[in-house]
């Protein structure tokens, strides 16, 4: 069964386009049809009256006029009217008729003369012919004898074109409409393809390119309120990142303290009492430096660096030897934040460590994969691994360790600095964390 809204176009000048088309069909429909009824077909009816009249007056006069004039009447009809009068009949057969006038001038034909009047194909692909019965037939005047005088004339002389004027409304109201339409949606989806532009490159830092408040006033009510949000967006996670160092920052100096105590206490102490502390303290050290480290990543201005020697400087500062693999251009520069960007690999590479095995790193031009052959992420967990604290196996933190929130900031400085992470299948059945710069 086909899905109609496959059909559909995606773009907002397509489907206008194709919205315009369709009612403007209708309406050249309707416009074709009212105008066939109306207009075209008593036109057609009154102009093949008026034919019958002129072939049946011309064929009585040139029988009742004398021999020496009937030849100049001959001429005089063959240039003012298109009318060819032959004095000897010819044997005809019947014209198929394809334009309805031919059809309407018959019918004309037998009313005016009282008899089946039929119109004849003659040799001459562009005349046709009709034998017109004058004097003493029956049912014709009795002035003069029985004569049957053989008229030609052209078929499309006087015959209207209803197929040539259809083409030619659709025609042209299809172009008016393509250009209309275009105008129209020019001027909507310009500005509307600008905002489309800085909302997907906002990511909420204070220096974002307000967006023109001009145009229409539906437009203008669109760019104030995005300008107005996203200022009010800036805000908030500046604030919020502010407030996050400053915590952090400040637990500094109790946790110092919380250590200086647990090393002035007593020998009498118990060991594992002690040894349970220090675990606790170097685990809430470690959130507050991952806490320290995702604000002033997410503060940090962009610059240009050569990609792939920086990953691999990255990956040769791991105490165990970690693979690296070049898929791409040496020399490929781009616009990053080297601290936040470091902080992503950083993470990615720890993680696959305490998860996976075999883990190796490659760029592939602008992209940077940390693969392993661990056990994997199933599908429907790819995107919960990036919530805070979102552990596969509950019994992990126990072994592996770590603060819980190593892929979260990984996520959040991806989409700070506008590049994308997503987790893919490795090729071995581990996982392929892609992080397009």
């Amino acid at each position: 069964m086909v899905n109609l809204r496959r059909l559909v176009p995606a773009s907002l000048l397509a489907r206008t386009n194709l919205t315009l088309a369709v009612s403007s069909l209708m309406i050249a429909i309707i416009a074709i049809a009212a105008l066939n009824y109306f207009v075209t077909d008593p036109i057609a009816e009154r102009s093949a009256d008026d034919e019958s009249a002129l072939l049946v007056l011309s064929a009585q006069t040139w029988v009742e006029l004398p021999p020496e004039v009937q030849l100049a009447f001959e001429l005089e009809l063959a240039q003012n009217h298109d009318l060819i009068i032959n004095a000897e009949t010819q044997d005809l057969i019947r014209a198929e008729l394809t334009e309805p006038y031919l059809d309407i001038l018959e019918e004309r034909l037998s009313e005016r003369l009282d008899t089946r009047i039929e119109i004849l194909r003659g040799e001459e692909e562009d005349l046709v012919w009709v034998n017109l019965p004058m004097g003493t037939c029956p049912s014709v005047s009795e002035r003069a004898p029985c004569v049957n005088v053989q008229i030609g004339f052209s078929p499309t002389r006087r015959g209207v074109q209803p197929l040539f004027v259809g083409i030619i409304i659709i025609g042209l109201g299809a172009a008016i409409v393509f250009a209309t339409s275009l105008f129209i949606v020019q001027r909507i989806t310009r500005p509307l393809v600008q905002a489309a532009e800085r909302v997907e490159t906002f990511r909420g830092g204070e220096n974002f390119e307000p967006l023109p408040e001009q145009g229409p006033r539906e437009l203008v009510s669109l760019a104030r309120n995005f300008n107005t949000m996203a200022r009010e967006i800036s805000t908030l996670l500046s604030n919020r990142t502010t407030l996050l160092a400053g915590i952090s920052h400040d637990l500094r100096t109790p946790l110092t303290r919380m250590r200086l105590a647990l090393e002035l206490l007593p020998e009498g102490v118990d060991p594992k009492l002690i040894s349970r502390f220090e675990r606790n303290l170097e685990s809430m050290d470690e959130l507050i430096g991952d806490a320290l480290r995702f604000a002033r990543g997410t503060g940090e201005t962009a610059q240009e660096i050569v990609l792939c020697p920086y990953v691999e400087e990255v990956v040769r500062g791991f105490d165990l030897p970690i693979p690296f693999q070049n898929k791409g251009n040496d020399t490929l520069r781009v616009h990053a934040a080297p601290g936040a960007l470091r902080r992503v690999l950083v993470n990615l590479i720890v993680n696959a460590q305490q998860h996976g095995k075999d883990v190796r790193v490659m760029v592939a031009d602008r992209e940077i994969h940390v693969v392993d052959s661990g056990p994997g992420i199933p599908r429907e967990f790819r995107e919960k691994v990036f919530q805070p604290f979102f552990r596969l196996d509950r019994a992990r933190s126990t072994t592996t360790g770590g603060s819980g929130l190593g892929l979260a900031i990984v996520q959040q400085l991806c989409q700070v600095h506008g590049w994308r992470v997503n987790i893919l299948e490795g090729p071995s059945g581990g996982t392929d964390v892609r992080v397009v710069v």
